[in-house]
């Protein structure tokens, strides 16, 4: 049942991705993870942009001492990666905040609830994973493309013909600046990989499938893009090249993999995965996978990194994750009625300038009750 209050806004109310205010950052494996101690750090952080330093990044991977530091190796004689990879670590947090925006955990950065989500292995884990390595794969392809990576360029091109070509005489060549993926992904491997290796547990090789996850989501699904040539468009001739999809096309690929992860053990070899349940078929390299379940996040749980849905805005009308029934774990909600002022009826004078008229609006929205609702 709906209890209502009244709110007055001086702006539309509009949905926000929640912001990325971090404090402390350190890169473990293949995340950054956030620290912000207590309620005053959070404070100060909301709001904030998201500030990776690469200089904190690669002081603590000098700390990380054995032969084939690759990470380290990076920082010393490529430090331009570097910000690449913290370029590819913001979009990826942004898109995990898109792509879980209606779910209970929706890849939040307050507290240190995501901290708390990377030690553990949920399904939610291997996400936040996947959708990183994929990031910086991304972002380094990307500046291979642009010219802004001096030891990269735009990829190899085989002059070639097909038959596939609308051209009169069937004719295309690879040309233009295709997409250096493989370059990306290298260093995406080198980058997100290096560390994790070290180790031999089944956390290990669960978060490494994951990352190779994320990688080949780029990869496998790279498209060919094409310019015709030709006589008043005739296009007697195409040059083609490859593109990378869309980085939110890769995302909503990872969160189809996400609902459809599957939970898995060790084998006796120490090197495969094998799932849980008998009757599913052992994981490909798009898929991801897990071995803890995800706890319900209804409420706040310091030790699995919950904060609770108290709060957070639902739709009443239905009836998926996003719904009020399900988001708010059947606790109920509080309908708001929101005022504010929006410009309206505007026209424009000759010249140059628009007049408006402000308009008062009212809307209804919904939030979830706490658990003492219950």
């Amino acid at each position: 049942m709906a209890t209502q209050k009244q709110l007055t806004h001086h702006s539309p109310p509009t949905y926000q991705l929640p912001k990325l205010g971090l404090g402390k950052i350190e890169f473990h494996g293949c995340f950054a993870e956030a620290e912000i101690g207590g309620r005053v750090a959070v404070s100060r952080a909301v709001g904030s942009p998201l500030n990776l330093d690469p200089n904190s990044i690669c002081r603590r991977s000098r700390k990380l001492r054995g032969s084939g530091n690759k990470q380290h190796d990076i920082c010393r004689r490529e430090p331009e990666i570097v910000d690449e990879v913290v370029k590819g670590t913001r979009l990826a947090m942004k898109e995990c905040q898109y792509q879980l925006r209606y779910h209970r955990w929706n890849c939040t950065m307050l507290g240190n609830s995501f901290v708390k989500i990377l030690k553990q292995d949920t399904p939610e884990t291997a996400l936040a994973n996947a959708i990183t390595a994929s990031g910086v794969a991304f972002t380094v392809t990307q500046a291979c493309s642009l010219g802004d990576l001096l030891q990269c360029g735009c990829a190899e091109s085989t002059k070639t013909t097909t038959s596939e070509s609308p051209g009169p005489d069937g004719s295309w060549e690879w040309g233009g600046c295709g997409d250096n993926i493989e370059f990306g992904y290298t260093k995406s491997k080198e980058f997100m990989d290096t560390q994790i290796r070290r180790r031999s547990d089944v956390k290990t090789l669960i978060t490494l499938h994951n990352n190779e996850a994320g990688r080949m989501t780029i990869k496998r699904f790279m498209r060919r893009e094409c310019k015709c040539h030709g006589l008043s468009g005739s296009c007697t001739l195409r040059t083609c090249w490859e593109k990378m999809p869309s980085f939110r096309e890769a995302g909503t690929r990872l969160m189809d993999r996400y609902k459809g992860s599957a939970k898995v053990t060790g084998g006796n070899d120490g090197e495969t995965l094998i799932p849980e349940d008998s009757t599913i078929k052992p994981p490909t390299e798009l898929d991801l996978v897990y071995s803890m379940d995800s706890p319900d996040f209804c409420e706040p749980n310091p030790k699995t990194g919950s904060l609770g849905t108290e709060g957070r805005r639902c739709n009443s009308t239905s009836m998926d994750v996003g719904g009020c029934d399900i988001l708010c774990c059947s606790r109920g909600y509080v309908e708001e009625t929101v005022v504010y002022q929006v410009n309206c009826r505007c026209r424009f004078h000759w010249c140059c300038e628009v007049n408006c008229d402000n308009c008062t609006v009212q809307a209804t929205i919904n939030r979830c009750n706490g658990y003492g609702a219950l």
